[in-house]
């Protein structure tokens, strides 16, 4: 069984339509069971996925834990609340798949996510890493899928506006100044903009890496003569 995250998001309604599509076609195998997380946040219209779910007529699980409280607590002021709640949401979400029986937690992330995450860790990281369509996760017992990591955010917000889902958007972190993630989003955009095509270009360069051509010393020993 897979467990489809669905925050409310043009990409979360994106992912879970491309899989029921490919369920109707026979295309996929796996039993679904969609998962929201009602972080807590003032004024989260809780009525909406429940009802959008039911018309669907698939299996879901509403979870309620309050992680707003505790991002808002816990991050001093100026600093910005991503880092712990993607933590906190991310141990939940496994914590949940493990308790349905779930052998994957499918999310919704696109190829401008993986961009924007590689150029956070390259910047303020220093790592080359990005997010691939496929991981097992450090405990070893679910896979982490994203079945969108090819797409193009303009796409998937094309496809949103035609089928009309009904998005809830974050207001947790969106109106925060300084975020990095809309920092690189920002950077990528003005590339694009110089350069139309760069994001497929960037994008491309993450399916083909060299690691012998890197500095990394734990993959190559370059003292060796």
């Amino acid at each position: 069984m897979w467990m489809v995250c669905l925050s409310g998001g043009k990409d979360s309604y994106g992912h879970l339509a491309a899989l029921l599509d490919l369920r109707w076609q026979g295309a996929l195998s796996a039993e679904l069971l969609v998962c929201n997380l009602d972080q807590g946040q003032p004024g989260f219209p809780k009525h909406v996925l429940p009802e959008y779910l039911e018309t669907l007529g698939v299996p879901y699980r509403i979870v309620t834990e309050d992680t707003y409280s505790v991002v808002t607590e816990k991050v001093p002021e100026g600093q910005t609340y991503c880092s712990l709640c993607s933590r906190l949401r991310r141990g939940i979400l496994y914590r949940v798949a493990r308790e349905e029986g779930c052998d994957a937690v499918v999310l919704g992330h696109h190829r401008d996510d993986a961009l924007e995450t590689f150029m956070m860790n390259m910047m303020h990281g220093g790592r080359l890493a990005a997010m691939p369509p496929k991981l097992r996760n450090d405990q070893g017992d679910l896979h982490v899928l994203r079945p969108l990591i090819f797409c193009a955010e303009k796409d998937l917000q094309k496809w949103a506006d035609l089928c009309q889902f009904p998005i809830i958007p974050c207001n947790l972190c969106g109106t925060q100044e300084g975020l990095q993630r809309a920092a690189m989003k920002d950077l990528l955009n003005r590339w694009e903009e110089r350069k139309p095509g760069q994001r497929d270009v960037m994008f491309r360069a993450l399916q083909n890496v060299r690691p012998s051509h890197l500095v990394d010393d734990r993959i190559w020993d370059f003292r060796e003569v």
